[in-house]
């Protein structure tokens, strides 16, 4: 993957808005509600070539499909593994009982009755068998339509995003396997096929695993060092199914979800940063750029980055509609340039600004646009300070 040797090169997580015909595919999807398939994918088609266009019109360096074709960056595999089977108990929000709705519980309660009726739910699936991967059609679409953006706009690099064998794993129980260790293993083998296809078709492969540092906010009945070890397995796991694969062309992303509250509670870098490290990847992707997050920056005085590894910090975020200046985004850039040097820095985006289709106002689409072109000015700012 490109690294920023000659200026801070730009990037971001990954999802972005849908358009609206896009959405009602989606939905339908998510619901199992019939649909035109043909319709569907020249509708994909489309929405990746726009997406791509307007990345590249902002500014963007690394750019990726938006996730034109996913309801959710956690969802989408469901119809990409073999193994699983609709549970008979649709089960509960995973964030019920996590430590910021305890402590906030009005304000969180109040936007749950918010949102209802807008969310697509899809059926919530159990592990009821061997756990296969059976997406090659379908990832072999997604990668085309890339591709094909990519020429059209004159893009170098791309990247596109894959989720972690934890997310699987938290979000399908196990009801079949002898223990959460197999399963999870079983899951990385089943996922290493969809990385490989990535990597062999010369994209940078992204994982996605906000569940590394979600599971802590999750588990108020855990502690600091509880969660460090279930993460350490985690990371074991998808080290597996990264096995042998090039490490300078994955990157590593993680976050607290998609969540415009109070987040007082969430884990603090210092206590994850050696674990997440041990991931086998190029680049690490993680908040930076909000206020619950900002100050870590000098978390990397002292956590030595390894040789030849890039951090990407987000330097704007997905938590306000507030669009960040240009020069607030060149000084964040700095810093972090200042202490791990300029040529392992990217510019990047705390999360996804559209991580579930059915989430996509959230930040509105036109102040995201204007968001990555304050990024790409910050960054040439930045550049110009920096070279």
């Amino acid at each position: 993957m490109k690294r920023s040797t000659q200026r801070i090169l730009t990037t971001h997580v990954g999802s972005l808005a849908r358009p609206a015909r896009q959405l009602e595919f989606l939905f339908a999807k998510e619901r199992g509600e019939p649909y035109d398939e043909a319709a569907f994918e020249a509708s994909t088609r489309e929405a990746v070539d726009q997406v791509v266009a307007e990345q590249v019109r902002a500014g963007i360096d690394i750019v990726c499909d938006g996730e034109q074709s996913k309801s959710s960056f956690l969802t989408y595999i469901a119809e990409r593994l073999e193994g699983f089977s609709p549970r008979a108990d649709q089960g509960e929000d995973l964030w019920v009982d996590s430590r910021e709705t305890l402590a906030f519980p009005e304000y969180y309660e109040a936007q749950r009755k918010a949102r209802q009726g807008l969310v697509a739910q899809p059926v919530k699936l159990v592990c009821s068998g061997p756990v296969k991967y059976a997406g090659h059609a379908i990832l072999q679409r997604d990668i085309a339509n890339l591709k094909a953006a990519m020429e059209k706009h004159g893009v170098e690099e791309a990247f596109m995003t894959a989720v972690s064998p934890s997310d699987v794993e938290g979000q399908q129980p196990n009801a079949f396997y002898d223990s959460d260790e197999e399963y999870l293993f079983a899951i990385a083998d089943a996922m290493r096929e969809e990385y490989k296809a990535i990597i062999d078709a010369g994209l940078v492969l992204q994982i996605d695993d906000p569940r590394l540092l979600t599971y802590y906010i999750s588990h108020p009945e855990l502690s600091v060092d509880d969660c460090r070890k279930w993460a350490a397995l985690r990371v074991e796991a998808l080290n597996h199914a990264l096995r042998d694969l090039p490490v300078d062309q994955i990157r590593f992303h993680t976050c607290y979800g998609i969540n415009i509250g109070p987040r007082v509670h969430e884990m603090n870098l210092a206590d994850i940063v050696d674990v997440m490290l041990r991931v086998n990847a190029g680049a690490y992707l993680f908040e930076a750029g909000n206020p619950r997050h900002e100050h870590e920056w000098t978390v990397w005085r002292d956590v030595p980055l390894p040789e030849g590894k890039t951090i990407v910090p987000g330097v704007i975020s997905h938590s306000t509609p507030l669009v960040e200046h240009p020069e607030l985004v060149a000084q964040r850039l700095e810093r972090f340039a200042h202490i791990v040097g300029r040529e392992n820095v990217m510019g990047g985006s705390d999360c996804g600004f559209a991580s579930f289709a059915a989430t996509e106002q959230e930040i509105h689409p036109s102040i995201v646009w204007a968001k990555f072109r304050s990024l790409a000015e910050g960054a040439r700012i930045a550049s110009q300070r920096l070279w």
